[in-house]
């Protein structure tokens, strides 16, 4: 059986198992086994992942606006290995809590510089 992952994967919204939006697949990863054999390793989503699929000047462009946001650039796509993966439909849909897969450092940023200096921003619902 054939199967086209571009078709079936990129640009789909990851939901967590609460169904809180993780972001889209941006980007698949491939690994390959001792066999010397392909397989997907994760699926890649963030706005560096994003850029460098689409290339050219507006992948560029999206990566270095995401660096911008960022402490420590280059921003390293969030990974979410397969074994997280519980169901793909109209949506990849996870095993775990977006809490549980680690941070994305422009979220991260701009919690930090923008979003926490709002008066009363700690009271809101996470």
């Amino acid at each position: 059986m054939r199967v086209q992952l571009a078709k079936q994967l990129l640009d789909r919204q990851i939901v967590d198992v609460d169904g809180r939006l993780v972001g889209r697949v941006d980007d698949i990863a491939f690994a390959i086994d001792d066999e010397g054999f392909p397989y997907v390793d994760c699926l890649l989503t963030g706005q560096g992942a994003l850029g460098q699929r689409i290339g050219g000047r507006i992948g560029r462009l999206l990566v270095a606006v995401a660096d911008l946001f960022t402490d420590d650039p280059p921003v390293p796509p969030l990974r979410v290995p397969l074994h997280e993966i519980a169901r793909v439909d109209s949506a990849v849909w996870l095993r775990c809590r977006a809490a549980n897969l680690p941070p994305s450092p422009v979220e991260t940023w701009l919690r930090r510089h923008l979003i926490d200096r709002i008066p009363g921003s700690h009271r809101a619902s996470g």
